[in-house]
């Protein structure tokens, strides 16, 4: 393992430790490449400050919690020598036109179910849960205005009482398997399977698709201008950052990297 040192300046092994910390990784040594490249970025912005003879006053950030003399220092200098422009009207709204659907309020749905409850772990009641479930498919089939009644005899979920209703939900509010077969139904549609999740085996039935709506340009232009001056001051800050490390000398990283972390 190589001393991390930026212009001959070491960075201490316990400061290394420490920084890992704050970057959660697969492995342990992902996590100790990247607190060393956040330490040695760090280290070689606060070596350009005072090699300028920058100087800065501690302040609060906009989460309440006070900067530190070498937060204020850092930020000093990216504000004095990374300088970009400013999103206008034109570059926000040709974003916006091509970006559509990301601008849309979420699709709903209303849904009915009725849960068998089984945990996949106990492989027999998770079996005679789906077998259930399609016992209940095939009357429903045959028979389905007698899916609240159903429900509130059947349903092992608290939406049993109000003869299966969910109500209205988006994507995201349920589990990722339940969502694929939700999604996939016309509205009135009964699933003609039985949904399996990590609760037990769901007779499922879409009974309304409430459509996303196209969010004005006029409502999401700030967000757009945040987003797009956000994008601009990190390939700014990436790139003179890449032009500090071309002129110092880097023992035990490499920042000239496109994967290049920003300062933390």
């Amino acid at each position: 393992m190589s001393e991390l040192s930026i212009n001959g300046v070491a960075i201490p092994e316990a400061a290394i430790a420490a920084e890992m910390q704050n970057h959660p990784a697969e492995t342990a040594e992902a996590a100790r490449a990247d607190a060393e490249r956040a330490l040695a970025i760090r280290e070689l912005l606060l070596q350009e400050a005072r090699r300028q003879g920058l100087d800065a006053e501690p302040a609060a950030a906009e989460d309440g919690r006070q900067r530190t003399a070498e937060d204020a220092l850092v930020d000093r200098l990216l504000e004095q020598e990374v300088t970009m422009p400013v999103a206008d009207e034109a570059a926000c709204r040709r974003y916006y036109e091509n970006n559509l659907q990301r601008f849309r309020s979420l699709d709903l749905y209303e849904a009915a179910h009725i849960l068998l409850a089984a945990s996949p772990e106990d492989r027999d009641a998770y079996e005679a849960a789906t077998r259930e479930a399609e016992l209940l498919i095939a009357t429903l089939q045959q028979q389905p205005g007698e899916f609240e009644a159903l429900a509130e005899l059947r349903s092992a979920c608290p939406s049993g009482k109000s003869g299966g209703r969910l109500g209205q939900v988006g994507r995201g509010q349920t589990v990722a398997e339940f969502e694929t077969f939700l999604f996939a139904l016309e509205p009135g549609q009964l699933c003609p399977v039985p949904v399996k999740t990590r609760y037990g085996a769901h007779v499922l039935r879409l009974d309304r698709r409430i459509e996303g709506r196209q969010l004005p340009f006029e409502l999401v232009r700030e967000r757009v201008a945040d987003y797009l001056d956000e994008a601009v001051w990190r390939r700014a800050t990436l790139q003179y950052l890449r032009i500090l490390a071309g002129r110092a000398t880097l023992q035990g990283v490499d920042l000239g990297g496109e994967n290049s972390p920003l300062v933390q």
